[in-house]
């Protein structure tokens, strides 16, 4: 039985609301990455700080309430394997950030429902039906207009943003295995931890600290945007449905839009936006017919264990 792991409570506009707030935060990582590793810091100790500062967080919310379980984890093996998951995600997508537009990589990155839903079939031994599989062709046509392979605007850099997309992909599925496993607290404490120990050796043997003003702003926020954005999402999740939460996260292309603007100027391409609108549509066919599919489960549950 996991330890310390909170009952799940009905209130979706504060779990919306939460989830919203996370996407906002998920937005910052990404900007703070880009324009440190411009500004001259390597790409690894960009990594190495998101992940420390979001660690000692983790540390200071959860083991004043639950002290060593904290840090206590119920699969040890899991937990490693989705620590490095998420860590080869962020690694990966930080580099491929140094070449791309924000909307670029966060619209690919989208594509994530859909990879998610394909990897199920083999490693969760989950069936997909005819539907759900014309969706993921169509959601990957519009991965193609993003990357327009066959264009000039291509850049081989985006392979690193396929590579993150796979492992956020696969952290997810392994996230989904320890639901009910293990607490957001040791998920966090985990996650942060093992990415810290792993990076340290190389982030600090070739370290660069930040010059201008504005590098040491988001030198210093990265990792509480990291922690923040990660521990409102874990908690939207326990106030509402992952089905209502799960198209809020599209609001970020949005967001990273703004962001590329205001920090980087640069505007989204009409091709970007094109592909993100075919992913979306496509992520959410697919997110409407897991609701369908999940309630069609629930009813037929009640049914058999009703009184006959």
């Amino acid at each position: 039985m996991p330890h310390h792991v909170l009952p799940r409570e009905d209130r979706t506009a504060m779990g919306l609301t939460a989830m919203a707030g996370a996407v906002v935060f998920f937005t910052m990582i990404d900007t703070s990455a880009k324009w440190l590793v411009l500004a001259g810091l390597p790409a690894l100790q960009v990594v190495f700080v998101r992940y420390a500062v979001h660690f000692l967080l983790a540390l200071a919310v959860f083991v004043p309430r639950e002290g060593r379980e904290a840090l206590v984890s119920m699969a040890p093996g899991k937990q490693i394997l989705r620590s490095a998951f998420l860590l080869g995600s962020t690694a990966l997508n930080f580099n491929a950030l140094y070449y791309l537009p924000i909307t670029v990589t966060t619209t690919i990155m989208f594509a994530g429902p859909i990879v998610v839903t394909l990897l199920a079939i083999p490693l969760l031994g989950e069936r997909v039906g005819m539907h759900r599989i014309i969706a993921v062709c169509v959601g990957f046509v519009g991965v193609l207009v993003v990357m327009q392979p066959w264009g000039a605007e291509f850049h081989p850099a985006m392979f690193l943003n396929l590579g993150a997309l796979v492992c956020a992909s696969l952290y997810f599925l392994m996230t989904r295995l320890l639901a009910g496993v293990e607490s957001n607290a040791t998920s966090q404490t985990w996650s942060s931890g093992l990415a810290t120990v792993c990076i340290a050796p190389f982030a600090l043997s070739s370290w660069v600290w930040p010059q201008a003003p504005a590098d040491w702003v988001f030198f210093a926020l990265i990792g509480i945007f990291g922690g923040t954005g990660h521990i409102l999402a874990t908690w939207a999740h326990r106030m509402a449905d992952a089905s209502i939460l799960a198209p809020v996260v599209y609001i970020q292309i949005v967001l990273a839009a703004v962001s590329g603007i205001i920090f980087f100027s640069q505007w989204p391409t009409l091709w970007t936006l094109a592909g993100g609108l075919i992913i979306i549509a496509a992520g959410f066919y697919i997110w409407q017919r897991e609701r369908i599919l999940g309630k069609r489960a629930a009813a037929d549950k009640a049914a058999n264990i009703a009184p006959h």
